[in-house]
């Protein structure tokens, strides 16, 4: 995703510094003009805003305040600078980023995304941003760069607030909607049938649709690893906690999803839930 987003940035004319643990990824943007910087500290010393796309909180942690492998780029952004989180995080933790963002005089927004790889590559994605409204006007030349769409939903955490509510739902569905047909499957029932039937009527939402295709082929390659959505909902897991929610089916969800890791499918798209249940060897 995030080398996807920084492409379209590039393409609107930012000047980029780029960073990545795995260097081969950022390879193509810098044989397009980007520069390379070996730190999160050295890309972000000189800029005007920083945009980070990472996979889970601790990666962040790292990443703004520094791990044993050096400092983070907190400390080396100018007082007005920008972050903007694009990452996946729960709530408590986007405040806690902000906090230390701000006592250094860095504004901070929480701005997950949703949308696909391909949605990415085109600048389809919407972003669900909390943080100051005159921050988010200010940044809205770059989202537009990005995406088509941004949602301010409120105060700091509360885009990361969004994003738990939407993954929950996208998991449950999935997982939901596989059950279904792996039960209509033992039932007699052709899959396509199920599906067809299942997507097309009064039941279809965009992510049945978009998600069946995988399911019918059996080709999960990922979209969005099956791995990251578990972590979501263990993220979900921890909001309720903090703030005394009860999720039961949402946490069922997530345990399912654990098992099908266990099963090695952590790094196929989380639609290969279907795969668990059906105890398919597709």
């Amino acid at each position: 995703m995030g080398s996807r987003m920084a492409a379209n940035l590039q393409k609107h004319g930012y000047s980029m510094v780029v960073h990545n643990r795995t260097a081969d990824k950022a390879a193509e943007m810098v044989a397009a003009g980007a520069s390379w910087a070996a730190t999160p500290a050295e890309a972000a010393q000189d800029a005007d805003a920083v945009i980070t796309v990472l996979a889970h909180p601790d990666a962040v942690t790292a990443a703004a305040l520094g791990d044993e492998a050096g400092g983070g780029f907190l400390a080396r952004l100018r007082p007005g600078t920008v972050w903007i989180d694009c990452s996946t995080v729960n709530p408590s933790f986007a405040r806690e980023m902000a906090a230390a963002a701000q006592s250094r005089g860095v504004h901070y927004l929480d701005a997950p995304v949703t949308g696909s790889k391909g949605a990415a590559q085109s600048g389809f994605l919407t972003f669900l941003v909390g943080g100051d409204a005159a921050d988010v006007e200010a940044c809205r030349p770059l989202f537009g760069a990005m995406g088509r769409e941004v949602f301010h939903v409120g105060g700091v955490g509360m885009g990361a607030s969004l994003k738990m509510v939407n993954n929950l739902m996208i998991a449950m569905t999935i997982a939901g909607f596989s059950e279904a047909l792996v039960f209509g499957e033992a039932l007699g029932l052709e899959r396509s049938t199920l599906i067809s039937y299942l997507t097309e009527g009064m039941l279809g939402s965009a992510i049945l649709k978009l998600k069946s295709g995988k399911i019918a082929n059996d080709e999960y390659e990922p979209d969005f690893p099956l791995k990251w959505m578990q972590k979501d909902l263990h993220l979900a897991s921890v909001s309720a906690y903090e703030t005394g929610t009860a999720l039961p089916m949402g946490n069922l969800a997530k345990e399912l999803y654990r098992l099908a890791i266990r099963d090695g499918l952590g790094d196929a798209d989380f639609a290969a839930i279907y795969q668990f249940l059906s105890h398919s060897d597709a």
